[in-house]
Protein backbone atom coordinates (compact mmCIF):
# COMPACT_ATOMS: atom_id res chain seq x y z
CA UNK A 1 0.00 0.00 0.00
CA UNK A 2 1.21 3.30 -0.80
CA UNK A 3 1.57 6.34 1.40
CA UNK A 4 -1.15 8.44 2.23
CA UNK A 5 -3.72 5.63 1.02
CA UNK A 6 -6.99 5.01 2.41
CA UNK A 7 -7.96 1.69 3.88
CA UNK A 8 -8.94 -0.15 0.64
CA UNK A 9 -12.58 -0.96 -0.37
CA UNK A 10 -13.48 -4.64 0.16
CA UNK A 11 -15.68 -6.89 -1.93
CA UNK A 12 -18.12 -7.13 0.72
CA UNK A 13 -20.19 -3.61 1.51
CA UNK A 14 -22.63 -2.91 4.35
CA UNK A 15 -25.36 -0.41 3.18
CA UNK A 16 -27.38 1.55 6.33
CA UNK A 17 -29.04 4.25 3.91
CA UNK A 18 -32.57 4.79 2.18
CA UNK A 19 -32.75 4.44 -1.67
CA UNK A 20 -31.92 7.84 -1.99
CA UNK A 21 -28.37 7.66 -0.77
CA UNK A 22 -25.63 7.01 -3.43
CA UNK A 23 -22.58 6.62 -0.23
CA UNK A 24 -21.83 3.12 0.66
CA UNK A 25 -19.84 2.14 4.03
CA UNK A 26 -17.03 -0.27 2.74
CA UNK A 27 -16.65 -3.35 5.73
CA UNK A 28 -14.44 -5.97 6.42
CA UNK A 29 -16.80 -8.87 7.14
CA UNK A 30 -19.32 -10.44 5.27
CA UNK A 31 -22.03 -9.90 6.79
CA UNK A 32 -22.79 -7.19 9.58
CA UNK A 33 -23.15 -8.30 13.63
CA UNK A 34 -25.33 -6.52 15.95
CA UNK A 35 -24.02 -3.50 17.28
CA UNK A 36 -22.50 -3.60 20.51
CA UNK A 37 -24.57 -0.99 22.02
CA UNK A 38 -27.89 -2.39 21.02
CA UNK A 39 -26.86 -5.74 22.30
CA UNK A 40 -25.84 -3.77 25.69
CA UNK A 41 -29.07 -2.23 25.74
CA UNK A 42 -31.30 -5.42 25.19
CA UNK A 43 -29.97 -7.08 28.03
CA UNK A 44 -30.04 -3.64 30.30
CA UNK A 45 -26.14 -3.79 30.54
CA UNK A 46 -24.84 -0.58 31.35
CA UNK A 47 -22.71 1.04 28.47
CA UNK A 48 -18.46 1.21 28.48
CA UNK A 49 -17.56 4.71 29.48
CA UNK A 50 -17.90 6.94 26.74
CA UNK A 51 -20.26 4.98 24.79
CA UNK A 52 -23.49 7.05 24.47
CA UNK A 53 -27.64 5.26 23.45
CA UNK A 54 -28.88 7.69 21.30
CA UNK A 55 -32.15 5.93 20.90
CA UNK A 56 -33.59 3.92 17.63
CA UNK A 57 -34.47 6.47 14.76
CA UNK A 58 -36.72 5.73 11.69
CA UNK A 59 -36.46 7.39 8.04
CA UNK A 60 -38.50 10.38 7.35
CA UNK A 61 -41.48 10.22 5.84
CA UNK A 62 -41.29 11.02 2.15
CA UNK A 63 -37.71 9.58 1.45
CA UNK A 64 -35.70 11.54 3.00
CA UNK A 65 -31.73 11.27 4.17
CA UNK A 66 -31.21 8.69 6.85
CA UNK A 67 -28.01 6.72 7.51
CA UNK A 68 -26.80 4.67 10.38
CA UNK A 69 -23.38 3.61 10.72
CA UNK A 70 -21.58 1.22 13.18
CA UNK A 71 -18.07 0.74 13.26
CA UNK A 72 -17.53 -1.85 15.69
CA UNK A 73 -14.27 -3.05 17.35
CA UNK A 74 -12.71 -5.91 15.14
CA UNK A 75 -13.29 -3.53 11.81
CA UNK A 76 -11.51 -0.97 13.63
CA UNK A 77 -8.93 -3.36 14.29
CA UNK A 78 -8.60 -4.79 10.60
CA UNK A 79 -8.33 -0.63 9.54
CA UNK A 80 -5.39 -0.63 12.07
CA UNK A 81 -3.72 -3.47 10.70
CA UNK A 82 -3.89 -2.20 7.00
CA UNK A 83 -2.57 1.35 7.95
CA UNK A 84 -0.02 0.67 10.47
CA UNK A 85 2.85 -0.18 8.14
CA UNK A 86 2.52 3.28 5.60
CA UNK A 87 0.29 5.60 7.73
CA UNK A 88 1.71 4.46 11.55
CA UNK A 89 0.04 8.02 13.00
CA UNK A 90 -3.49 7.45 11.68
CA UNK A 91 -3.51 3.73 13.11
CA UNK A 92 -2.46 5.00 16.52
CA UNK A 93 -5.00 6.72 16.46
CA UNK A 94 -7.74 4.35 15.44
CA UNK A 95 -5.92 1.56 18.08
CA UNK A 96 -7.29 3.73 20.90
CA UNK A 97 -10.92 3.22 19.64
CA UNK A 98 -13.87 1.02 19.97
CA UNK A 99 -16.73 2.34 18.64
CA UNK A 100 -17.73 4.69 15.86
CA UNK A 101 -21.32 5.36 15.94
CA UNK A 102 -23.07 7.75 13.13
CA UNK A 103 -26.57 8.84 12.65
CA UNK A 104 -27.97 11.08 9.78
CA UNK A 105 -31.64 12.22 9.85
CA UNK A 106 -33.18 14.65 7.65
CA UNK A 107 -35.29 16.85 8.95
CA UNK A 108 -38.84 17.78 7.79
CA UNK A 109 -42.09 19.21 9.24
CA UNK A 110 -43.53 15.83 10.78
CA UNK A 111 -39.89 14.44 12.75
CA UNK A 112 -38.19 18.10 13.41
CA UNK A 113 -39.92 18.96 17.00
CA UNK A 114 -39.71 15.57 18.17
CA UNK A 115 -35.50 15.48 16.85
CA UNK A 116 -35.23 18.58 18.56
CA UNK A 117 -36.39 17.54 21.25
CA UNK A 118 -34.26 14.56 21.41
CA UNK A 119 -31.30 16.98 21.18
CA UNK A 120 -32.01 18.93 23.93
CA UNK A 121 -32.21 15.70 25.96
CA UNK A 122 -29.43 13.62 24.92
CA UNK A 123 -27.16 17.50 25.47
CA UNK A 124 -28.67 17.72 29.58
CA UNK A 125 -27.90 13.80 29.80
CA UNK A 126 -24.43 14.25 28.51
CA UNK A 127 -23.81 17.40 31.29
CA UNK A 128 -25.56 15.65 34.29
CA UNK A 129 -23.25 12.47 33.43
CA UNK A 130 -19.77 14.04 33.40
CA UNK A 131 -19.36 15.02 29.80
CA UNK A 132 -17.47 18.19 29.43
CA UNK A 133 -19.04 20.79 26.46
CA UNK A 134 -15.80 22.05 24.32
CA UNK A 135 -17.96 23.59 21.36
CA UNK A 136 -21.21 25.14 21.22
CA UNK A 137 -22.00 27.18 18.42
CA UNK A 138 -25.32 28.68 17.46
CA UNK A 139 -25.29 30.50 14.26
CA UNK A 140 -26.93 31.35 11.36
CA UNK A 141 -29.35 28.00 12.03
CA UNK A 142 -26.94 25.77 12.31
CA UNK A 143 -26.41 24.41 16.50
CA UNK A 144 -23.20 22.51 17.51
CA UNK A 145 -22.63 20.65 20.32
CA UNK A 146 -19.34 18.95 21.28
CA UNK A 147 -18.66 16.90 24.15
CA UNK A 148 -15.86 15.09 25.68
CA UNK A 149 -15.72 12.19 28.03
CA UNK A 150 -12.51 12.35 30.29
CA UNK A 151 -11.09 10.37 33.00
CA UNK A 152 -8.87 11.59 35.59
CA UNK A 153 -8.62 15.32 33.19
CA UNK A 154 -5.87 13.46 31.27
CA UNK A 155 -7.48 10.14 29.52
CA UNK A 156 -10.15 10.82 26.88
CA UNK A 157 -12.69 7.62 27.36
CA UNK A 158 -15.49 9.11 24.10
CA UNK A 159 -16.69 11.99 22.42
CA UNK A 160 -20.18 13.04 21.05
CA UNK A 161 -20.82 15.67 18.34
CA UNK A 162 -24.82 16.57 17.85
CA UNK A 163 -25.52 19.18 15.34
CA UNK A 164 -29.06 20.55 14.08
CA UNK A 165 -27.78 21.56 10.73
CA UNK A 166 -30.31 24.48 9.14
CA UNK A 167 -33.13 22.65 10.16
CA UNK A 168 -32.53 20.17 7.09
CA UNK A 169 -30.66 17.69 9.11
CA UNK A 170 -29.72 16.26 12.69
CA UNK A 171 -25.91 14.53 13.34
CA UNK A 172 -25.17 12.02 15.75
CA UNK A 173 -22.12 11.61 16.25
CA UNK A 174 -20.42 8.91 19.02
CA UNK A 175 -16.78 7.77 19.06
CA UNK A 176 -15.48 5.57 21.94
CA UNK A 177 -12.20 5.56 22.71
CA UNK A 178 -8.77 8.36 23.07
CA UNK A 179 -10.23 10.84 19.88
CA UNK A 180 -9.75 14.30 19.24
CA UNK A 181 -12.26 17.14 17.96
CA UNK A 182 -9.94 17.99 14.97
CA UNK A 183 -9.26 14.34 13.98
CA UNK A 184 -12.73 13.42 13.03
CA UNK A 185 -12.59 14.29 9.70
CA UNK A 186 -9.57 11.88 9.35
CA UNK A 187 -11.36 9.39 10.87
CA UNK A 188 -13.98 9.74 8.71
CA UNK A 189 -11.98 9.65 5.75
CA UNK A 190 -10.20 6.66 6.47
CA UNK A 191 -12.87 4.91 7.14
CA UNK A 192 -15.27 5.65 3.89
CA UNK A 193 -17.94 7.71 6.47
CA UNK A 194 -18.48 10.70 4.45
CA UNK A 195 -21.49 11.96 6.72
CA UNK A 196 -18.06 11.98 9.61
CA UNK A 197 -16.02 13.60 7.39
CA UNK A 198 -18.27 16.54 6.86
CA UNK A 199 -19.31 17.14 10.43
CA UNK A 200 -15.51 16.77 11.14
CA UNK A 201 -14.70 19.48 8.98
CA UNK A 202 -17.54 22.01 10.49
CA UNK A 203 -16.46 21.04 14.06
CA UNK A 204 -12.84 22.09 13.05
CA UNK A 205 -14.14 25.20 11.40
CA UNK A 206 -16.23 26.25 14.57
CA UNK A 207 -14.07 25.43 16.94
CA UNK A 208 -11.46 27.83 15.11
CA UNK A 209 -13.66 30.21 15.51
CA UNK A 210 -15.02 30.21 18.57
CA UNK A 211 -10.95 30.30 19.81
CA UNK A 212 -11.12 34.05 17.49
CA UNK A 213 -11.14 36.81 20.02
Amino acid sequence: MSKGQDVPEMKQTLTIVTPNMKQFLPCMLGTAALPLALAASAFGEPLPPGQVDFGSFTAPAGGGEFVEVNVTSSLIALATKFLEKDQPDVAKVLQGLQLVHVNVIGLNDENRPDIQERVQGIRKDLETKGWERIVKVQDKGQDVGVYLKTQNKDTVQGLVVVVIDGGKEAVFVNVVGDIKPEQLSMLGEKLHIDPLKKIGKEVEKKDSNQDKP
